[in-house]
């Protein structure tokens, strides 16, 4: 089974040519209403040609973020290009759990039609009735907005297994097999199947086997001389029509659901290859570079522009239109007999390029063969075609860890009830009382002095106290702030500030206490920063009087005068003065001795090169730095004075000359 199982996912299975041994055992998955995307989580893994999906994918060739490694550098590029991890990434923003390609694949599901990422930034923006484009990204994050801001803002509404809008339904139906191990599913796209096959679910296993086509010899077959399609009439196998149109870029392609069969080597084996029976692209410069949209987008919004960039493109709109059309009637026989029509068409510009309405229309918009991509695509190329034909027909083969997806379900209902817990703990928790009038007052005089106390407004404070007939021993409120523990007083504020005039004007005009302690059991005296700021408080001391307070109990040291108090700062400063003009005279001499030495004998000015006449300040400024030296320091007005005066001086200067020639 193991073996099988290697040999079923080295080489790609075809939907229209499943080998007998899997066609004859398959069995639709036990839950037919959901797939096993639903119970997958992050462990599971995707047994792919291109990539594969682990939970520790970690190396140069892998995404941590979305779980997923890679055979090439060009699929590496191309997932970090992808809507998949542009959405993980929106995830993570918002905290939530990245998505598995399945999840996102369900996810995308039931969006009214695939919208195209893009190659390339410059050249591939979509246009819309705002000139922007839409991706299949923006269209699902804006369904998840619409669905949370429809149920008040519920963060669940993110999850995978929510769908609140479209039909329900999957884009993969989900199959097992006896052949293949039990945690092996296979996923085919329900988009394949017409809307009739897709009403009847219950027989869809006979309608796969109907499906069923045996490899043909490659042959020739009759086409056209005028464009080359093969004829209608000529060609009766059952074939899929693939359209892409966007940003200037075209792509049509013929598909046979046949599958041919070539030697790849002499004596090799036969391979399976598909047969396109008729293909075309397009590309006309209509998007305008670095902006966005298309011009008749832009001018629908703003009004017809007048330019040569602007009537290039308006030309190239209606030449690419026309194209498309005369196409589209070259192969309207192909295109009436393909059994489905898959068409990426984003923008009411690309939509009318192909819907019309206009006349000789082939493609209508209520042709229920018309599909979109159920995955995300990239730029109209052909290349992108045959991927996307590759993708629709090829059989997913996911791999489900059971245990890992229960544990998984146990740790997210685990999650839930803690979620719900803490939200129930919130909504007990009381709310905060209300304020009394008494304690609005008090926190409104609290911001008031503290503002006065830092600017040190001395008269305004006081004039403060006296208006609102308030002590000067006012406790700062909340008194358990981390501020007001360490100063609760004006006084003891104004200590920790070292503001020595506020000091004075709170003792002796305002009566403050100085033995009014704070959360930490210190005086004002105590938190004072300087010498100066304790001088205060002992200068208060001698002028109000030993019996005023308890200056020994308020940790005060002994009285000191008004003038003994100035006279120490005077003898400090000048001290502080003297201390610094010996340091300059020492560096000055230090800079002098440890300087440039030029011998006196030698030739000063010209002769000697004015750099060193600079260096040794001899040499005469000239007339523009005379100048500048003159006006540094003044204002505009002086110095606007200054050259009317100079100019006058000049003039009388020259009139005086002029008189005595005469």
């Amino acid at each position: 089974m193991d073996q099988r199982k290697e040999e079923v996912t080295r080489r790609p299975l075809y939907v229209y040519d499943l080998p007998p041994d899997i066609l004859s055992t398959l069995a639709r998955k036990d839950d037919t209403n959901t797939g096993p995307q639903e119970d997958a989580t992050t462990e599971a893994v995707k047994t792919e040609p291109t990539e594969t999906r682990t939970e520790d994918a970690v190396g140069s060739k892998a995404c941590s973020l979305c779980g997923v490694t890679f055979h090439t550098v060009a699929d590496q590029r191309g997932h970090v290009r992808s809507d998949l991890h542009g959405y993980n990434l929106k995830q993570r923003i918002r905290g939530g759990k990245p998505a598995t390609e399945s999840e996102f694949e369900k996810l995308i599901g039931d969006l009214d039609e695939s919208l195209s990422g893009s190659d390339s930034s410059d050249s591939e923006d979509e246009e819309d009735g705002e000139g922007k484009k839409e991706t299949t990204l923006s269209a699902l994050l804006k369904k998840q907005a619409a669905i949370s801001s429809s149920s008040n803002g519920d963060a669940d509404d993110f999850s995978p297994t929510k769908r609140k809008r479209g039909s329900g339904k999957p884009p993969l139906l989900w199959f097992t097999t006896p052949t293949l191990p039990n945690n092996t599913y296979l996923g085919i796209y329900r988009a394949i199947f017409t809307n009739a096959e897709q009403n009847k679910e219950v027989a869809i296993l006979d309608i796969i086997q109907k499906k069923q086509l045996s490899p043909k010899p490659q042959k020739k077959v009759p086409t056209d001389s005028n464009n080359g399609v093969p004829l209608p009439e000529a060609y009766k196998g059952p074939h899929i029509f693939l359209c892409m149109i966007g940003g200037g870029h075209f792509a049509a392609m013929v598909v046979s659901l046949e599958p041919k069969q070539v030697k790849s080597s002499a004596t090799g084996p036969l391979s399976k290859e598909a047969t396109v029976l008729a293909h075309k692209t397009f590309h006309r410069y209509t998007t305008r570079r670095k902006q966005g949209g298309s011009q008749s987008a832009n001018d629908n919004a703003k009004g017809a522009a007048h330019s040569a960039g602007s009537s290039l493109r308006r030309y190239n709109e209606q030449a690419l239109t026309d194209e498309v059309r005369l196409l589209l009637s070259d192969w309207k026989g192909m295109i009436d007999t393909s059994e489905l029509l898959f068409i990426r068409a984003t923008g009411s510009t690309n939509r009318r390029t192909l819907f019309g309405p206009y006349d000789g229309q082939v493609l209508r918009q209520n042709d229920p063969r018309i599909r979109g991509f159920p995955f995300s695509t990239r730029r109209a190329t052909q290349n992108e075609l045959m991927r996307s034909f590759v993708e629709l027909t090829r059989v997913k083969v996911l791999e489900v860890d059971e245990a890992a997806i229960a544990a998984a379900k146990l740790a997210a209902e685990a999650v839930a009830q803690q979620a719900s817990a803490v939200k129930a703990n919130k909504q007990s928790i009381p709310a905060k009382p209300k304020l009394s009038v008494e304690e609005e007052e008090a926190l409104f005089h609290t911001e008031q002095l503290q503002a006065l106390i830092r600017r040190s407004r001395v008269p305004a404070l006081l004039a403060y106290f006296k208006e609102n007939e308030l002590s000067p021993d006012f406790r700062f409120q909340p008194p358990d702030s981390k501020q007001n523990f360490h100063a609760s007083t004006p006084l003891q504020l104004a200590a920790s500030q070292n503001s020595a005039p506020l000091i004075s004007g709170l003792l002796n005009k305002a009566g403050a206490d100085p033995t009014a302690l704070n959360g930490d059991g210190k005086t004002a005296f105590d938190l004072c920063g300087d010498r100066a700021t304790r001088d205060a408080f002992r200068v208060s001391r001698k002028e109000l009087g030993e019996n005023k307070w308890n200056w020994e109990g308020a940790h005060v040291g002994t009285a000191k005068s008004k003038a003994e108090a100035e006279e120490r700062d005077k003898r400090e400063k000048a001290e502080e003065a003297k201390k610094e003009e010996d340091r300059r005279k020492a560096e000055a001499a230090r800079l002098k001795e440890e300087g440039p030495k030029a011998p006196d004998q030698l030739p000063i000015g010209k002769a000697a090169g004015r750099g060193r006449a600079l260096a040794l300040g001899q040499v005469q400024k000239t007339a523009q730095e005379r100048r500048e030296e003159e006006a540094r320091g003044m204002t505009p007005e002086m110095k606007m004075r200054v050259e009317r005066e100079k100019r006058a001086k000049a003039a009388e200067e020259r009139m005086k000359r002029m008189a005595g020639g005469k």
